[in-house]
């Protein structure tokens, strides 16, 4: 399979944040992952599941979204409006690239970083086409939560007890196609056998149905 991805090093925005995307041949469409509270590109989880994605031919852009300096305030792991803003930047880098501009975008975020997805997604509008949430913190996003149009899929560990009451009712607020989905099993982290692959065989579902409806030319 490596053969059949294109993998580029790049640099995003004004802060130059860090990044990796992978491009799969004949992708149908473009996840950008937005990681949460102390994570980075580097997220074991994200890259496990941006591999599953990438062999269901969609393509995956992984960054940081602090810089290093950034991240050791720890208030900023916890700004949403600031997560949101270089998601939003992140999503203006792919516009302008020659290549992943071609495929419509979803955004995959964790933890925190779901907020800060969702937030994106209203700013962008009709940009961003679906959005998948592991283990997050919708109820960060606020008021921004009745905006989403988005398509947007919820995956909960089920003995994630409290961020999945705080998903159930972010559910409530949700006016666009939404779904909640729970690991049985599964704690915050989603490191028991099997848990992982559940969400990455949720969320490849998600985008697959909502990303390859407009297949680049």
């Amino acid at each position: 399979m490596s053969n059949d991805l294109s993998s580029e090093a790049v640099q995003l925005g004004p802060a130059g944040l860090l990044g990796d995307l992978v491009i799969p041949a004949q992708a149908l469409g473009l996840v950008l992952f937005v990681h949460g509270s102390g994570s980075s590109r580097k997220s074991p989880r994200n890259r496990g599941v941006a591999s599953v994605l990438q062999q269901h031919h969609l393509a995956t852009l992984l960054f940081d979204l602090l810089t290093e300096e950034e991240a050791l305030d720890p208030s900023n792991v916890f700004d949403i409006e600031l997560l949101a803003r270089r998601t939003v930047q992140a999503i203006r880098w792919v516009e302008q690239h020659p290549d992943a501009r071609r495929y419509p975008l979803g955004l995959f975020g964790a933890s925190t970083g779901a907020a800060a997805a969702l937030v994106a997604s209203v700013q962008c509008g009709d940009q961003v086409k679906a959005v998948v949430s592991r283990g997050g913190r919708p109820d960060l996003a606020g008021a921004w939560l009745a905006q989403v149009r988005a398509p947007t899929l919820l995956i909960v560990g089920g003995l994630d007890t409290h961020v999945l009451s705080l998903n159930q009712q972010a559910m409530r607020h949700l006016t666009s196609s939404k779904r909640l989905e729970q690991v049985p099993g599964a704690g915050h982290l989603f490191e028991e056998p099997g848990a992982l692959s559940s969400v990455a065989a949720f969320a490849t579902s998600w985008f697959e149905k909502y990303l390859t409806k407009e297949r680049p030319s």
